[in-house]
């Protein structure tokens, strides 16, 4: 018996087998079934993101803009010019927040995207655009199989749950950004397929995924929270049955899972503050952030102030939404405890939505901020599968619309950065 297969506090359900066709089934038959079972995540993430991106073309249109424009703005832009010239090249015209630019600036975003659209502008001669697309749509059918194996793996859980939480997933109430060329898609990619492995106790693999998510985006510190604590209470359990050798898979994964965000915040830390030390320059990146576009942890007075102007007086049908997102959120995690979702699941959205609530950042991109946090959507789609076939899709169908306007809505109509 390996060290990661040793029992643990967390005791995910085994797969369910899928039963043969029946003898009397063509063989053709047989092979559509396949392949219906192997490509469905894929699918049902594709089809809520396309009615996404085409309820945006409708609103683009109307609004005198372009879908290309408008899937390629804001930190989309950053991304790109990253993705070209590294960050010493990016161009001069991209600014932070109040119109300034210093050598330091391109470093508020985190190097694990643009690197990856370069790396594959380069080896297709794709433009970066394209390959900064393509990246973002093969990294959420990626977290859509991960998903789908993490609603497999849970307490009460079936494929069919796993479906229904990729398309909760897609049609988050900002789903619209996994179709832009930001770095959320592929950070859930990393986040959903490391979080997998902590179920199924690969802890090596658990983290190193979580190295790789921690230089996408900071949002990494919530995964890495939740990696550790997993493996640190496995590594405790194994160490008391069966010695230290059982415990030598949890304590690599625990030593791994925060490589990849220290190090990229030590580097950056590194050329802001040079010359000081070490744990000055961990905060470098973090004054950078704060000085550039006045984002920083304030435990949450600056978004109840929000909350509060917005209940009071706004007429923004973004700023109501975002309000109602946040609030929903925090039910999810209330119901989550209660239902026992797996605690390193929760431990992660909750880790997300503190991250969230706690900046005091743009308030308008809270909605955004919250995407990676899916394991919160893990009660609603328990609760989803359990209703008839027909039930569940005219919710979900209801959700891909609301969810695909309100993006579309944001990108096209209201005026600020998301």
């Amino acid at each position: 018996m390996s060290p990661t297969d040793t029992a643990t506090a967390i005791e995910p359900q085994s797969a369910p087998r899928v039963s043969p066709a029946p003898a009397g089934t063509p063989r053709n038959g047989r092979a559509t079934s396949r392949a219906l079972l192997a490509f469905a995540p894929a699918l049902v993430y594709l089809v809520v993101r396309h009615v996404g991106v085409l309820l945006l073309m409708l609103l683009a249109g109307q609004n005198n803009t372009t879908v290309h424009r408008s899937l390629t703005a804001w930190d989309g832009q950053w991304y790109l010019g990253i993705a070209t010239g590294g960050y010493a090249g990016a161009p001069d015209w991209l600014l932070d927040s109040h119109g300034n630019r210093t050598p330091q600036t391109p470093l508020a975003f985190f190097p694990g995207y643009p690197t990856v659209t370069g790396w594959v502008a380069d080896l297709t001669w794709l433009s970066v655009d394209t390959a900064a697309f393509l990246v973002s749509v093969v990294a959420g059918i990626a977290a859509a199989y991960a998903l789908v194996r993490i609603g497999m793996l849970i307490r009460g859980g079936s494929r069919r749950v796993g479906l229904i939480l990729v398309a909760l997933f897609a049609a988050s109430p900002m789903g619209v950004v996994l179709s832009m060329t930001y770095s959320e898609a592929l950070f859930c990619a990393f986040a959903a397929w490391s979080l997998v492995f902590v179920l199924r106790r690969q802890w090596v693999s658990a983290g190193v995924l979580c190295a790789l998510a921690g230089l996408v985006r900071p949002t990494g510190l919530a995964l890495v929270l939740a990696v550790c604590a997993a493996a640190f209470v496995c590594a405790v359990e194994v160490r008391r049955r069966g010695g230290l050798r059982p415990a030598l898979g949890p304590l690599g994964g625990l030593l791994l899972a925060p490589a990849g965000l220290v190090g990229y915040l030590w580097w950056a830390g590194a050329q802001i503050r040079e010359g000081q030390g070490v744990l000055a320059q961990l905060g470098g990146w973090g004054q950078l952030q704060e000085r550039g576009w006045n984002s920083a942890f304030d435990g949450g007075a600056a978004t109840l102030r929000f909350t509060g102007h917005a209940i009071a007086r706004s007429e923004s049908v973004h700023e109501i939404g975002t309000i109602m997102v946040l609030l929903i959120a925090i039910a999810l995690v209330v119901v989550g405890f209660v239902r026992r979702v797996e605690w390193p699941l929760m431990v992660y959205g909750l880790g997300v939505l503190i991250m969230d609530l706690g900046s005091n950042g743009l308030m308008n991109s809270k909605a955004r901020l919250l995407l990676p946090a899916f394991t919160l959507l893990i009660p609603f789609a328990l609760g989803l599968a359990k209703r008839k076939p027909a039930t569940a899709l005219v919710v979900l169908a209801a959700v891909t619309v609301v969810s695909g306007w309100f993006g579309a809505h944001a990108l096209v109509t209201w005026p600020y950065a998301i």
